[in-house]
């Protein structure tokens, strides 16, 4: 089992993530995502993993300006946009292989432990 936690140190659901995790004596691995953000190639599998690109959008963002060009732009560039404001990203995006979840789910997390 390979679990990545992507987010931020002050982001309070990835703290609970990374507690989840470690409290279970699984390893993770933690990727702040204002040092370095998500690959295209990790974004489109977690993209596809989750349900597309509506349930990695955190609504509630401080970055409106930002989430409004998002959600307004191109179908075909939404994902480039996307990519470019990764601050724009619901966290925790926890990552076991091909399977992914956003937001705090230790009830998925649970299954692959």
């Amino acid at each position: 089992m390979n679990i990545q936690i992507y987010g931020t140190t002050k982001c309070f659901e990835t703290k609970k993530a990374q507690r989840y995790f470690k409290e279970r004596g699984v390893k993770c691995q933690f990727i702040d995502m204002k040092e370095k953000g998500m690959s295209k190639g990790e974004f489109n599998s977690v993209k596809q993993a989750v349900g597309g690109l509506e349930q990695l959008i955190n609504q509630n963002c401080k970055d409106k300006d930002g989430l409004a060009l998002i959600k307004y732009i191109a179908d075909e560039n939404k994902d480039e946009k996307v990519l470019e404001n990764q601050h724009v990203l619901l966290t925790p995006i926890v990552r076991n292989g091909k399977q992914a979840t956003v937001g705090y789910k230790p009830e998925v997390w649970k299954e692959w432990t």
